[in-house]
């Protein structure tokens, strides 16, 4: 694997951060998750992950690395009651005013909640005789060589005893501490300039509740995913969790919120432009109280464009580049920085930043343009328009028309929102015609309706054809 050094220590405990340690077992003797929140027991929620109580996807790319890192978690959790399924076939996607066509892909999407997944790859982390966990304890600041080149370690404090400060020494720092982290002020601490922001502010809001879950419901199927389609700015996700439970989260776009009230929720979902989630949820029970979470902005700091950058250091996830939440990458995304810090770790210490960071913000560039070009589909969200994202945008809603019927177009489209294809794949020839076609089936067909609405008349009777104007062409 190649050995890199003694100790890492990683700056945070969330999915990241348990990702960038479980790589770095691969190259250092001990490593060193140091976490602000204390541990809760297995499958509760962590008090610094307020996102968790909310749906979340782990798409197939991110089960297939996970699966990787940690042979055998996807059966440990489906013993524990999540759900496997085929991403096509089990679930039912809503985008542009229509359904997609289902179809096997064989892309394995695994439904599970945030709190089991976390515990069992925490679990299963922390059972690795290199690694130990720090929680409850929270990063301070950075230790340096004199003349500031190398970071040498991280000044720590208990949150219990903020007054008792301890330094750990490092031969590497990955600062996995999530989109609030510290580190341009810290870097510029140091003297070396703050990594570039750019921000597209969306204001999501959603609300979550969890309910029982019946066999009948959804006749089967594990997941409805209704997309808002512009000018509507509302959207709404059912996904099947262990515990025989449905988790819904609806919400929407710019200022839209979900009432947090059950008759208020309920309504809410009434007005969504599918009526699956309404359908299961208006007579369902309950399981928890209602949880909301607003997003502000999408956010990416642009660490691969600093000309200068200590030794010793790293930065990861949503650290790098933290997504609107409503596209489910985030924990896919760290799967693949992962990957890629591997790759980084295997050619040793020497430029190590420079290499992650190209190969990191290569990797963001995806998602970033699925999320970000979007989200710029609605007009009041501000941001560069280029004549690509224009053309992109018209073009994945003819995609989005075509995918009704034509499974070319239907299966480019997962394989891009799972991260298994870049965005481009979508203009191949072969998927360019099937969106072609697509849309001309859709044409013909409303054509055909409007001649036999033509012929039948306003209530269906054929009487009234006779007193309808011959138009040119008519048949």
């Amino acid at each position: 694997m190649g050995h890199v050094g003694q100790h890492a220590v990683v700056l945070g405990g969330s999915m990241g951060g348990l990702l960038a340690a479980r790589i770095l077992t691969d190259h250092f003797d001990r490593v060193s998750i140091v976490e602000r929140d204390a541990f809760p027991p297995d499958g509760e929620h962590r008090k610094g992950t307020p996102q968790a109580r909310h749906a979340h996807g782990l798409l197939a790319r991110g089960r297939e690395v996970l699966e990787d890192l940690f042979p055998g978690l996807t059966d440990e959790l489906i013993g524990r009651g999540a759900l496997p399924g085929d991403i096509g076939l089990q679930a039912r996607w809503f985008n542009n005013g229509g359904y997609h066509r289902k179809l096997a892909t064989g892309l394995t999407g695994l439904l599970v909640s945030r709190p089991l997944l976390e515990a069992c790859v925490r679990a299963r982390l922390l059972a690795l005789p290199a690694v130990r966990a720090l929680d409850a304890h929270e990063v301070v600041g950075l230790t340096s060589t004199d003349d500031r080149s190398r970071v040498t370690g991280v000044r720590v404090v208990a949150t219990a005893d903020a007054a008792t400060e301890e330094c750990l020494s490092a031969d590497l720092v990955v600062d996995a501490s999530g989109r609030g982290s510290r580190m341009p002020a810290w870097l510029q601490a140091l003297g070396y300039p703050s990594p570039a922001e750019e921000h597209v502010r969306i204001d999501v809001s959603y609300t979550t509740r969890l309910y029982r879950r019946r066999p009948a419901d959804l006749a089967g199927d594990f997941a409805a995913i209704i997309s808002p389609t512009p000018p509507g700015r509302r959207a709404g996700v059912i996904l099947a969790q262990e515990g025989d439970r449905w988790i819904v989260s609806l919400g929407g776009y710019l200022g839209e919120e979900a009432p947090t009230d059950e008759p208020g929720f309920v309504a809410f979902a009434r007005t969504l432009p599918a009526p699956e989630i309404y359908g299961v949820i208006r007579d369902a029970e309950p399981l928890s109280e209602p949880a909301v979470y607003k997003f502000r902005a999408s956010q990416r700091r642009r660490y691969e464009a600093l000309a200068r950058f200590p030794d010793g250091l790293l930065v990861f996830g949503d650290a790098i580049c933290s997504f609107n939440p409503i596209y489910g990458q985030g924990m896919t995304v760290a799967a693949l920085e992962a990957l890629a810090l591997g790759d980084g770790l295997t050619q040793g210490p020497d430029g190590l930043a420079r290499r992650f960071f190209a190969r990191a913000g290569a990797l963001v560039d995806i998602p970033w343009s699925i999320a970000v070009g979007s989200d710029l589909r609605f007009p009041e969200v501000e941001g560069p328009r280029s004549a690509m994202v224009r053309f992109i945008n018209w073009y994945m809603g003819r995609l989005q028309i075509a995918a009704r019927h034509e499974a070319t177009p239907a299966l480019a489209f997962l394989r891009v929102a799972n991260l298994l294809a870049p965005p481009p794949s979508i203009l191949h020839p072969r998927v360019a015609l099937g969106v072609l076609s697509g849309n001309l089936h859709t044409a013909r067909a409303r054509a055909a309706g409007r001649r036999r609405t033509a012929r039948l008349g306003p209530t269906g009777d054929r009487a009234a054809e006779g007193m309808l104007p011959r138009m040119p062409g008519r048949p």
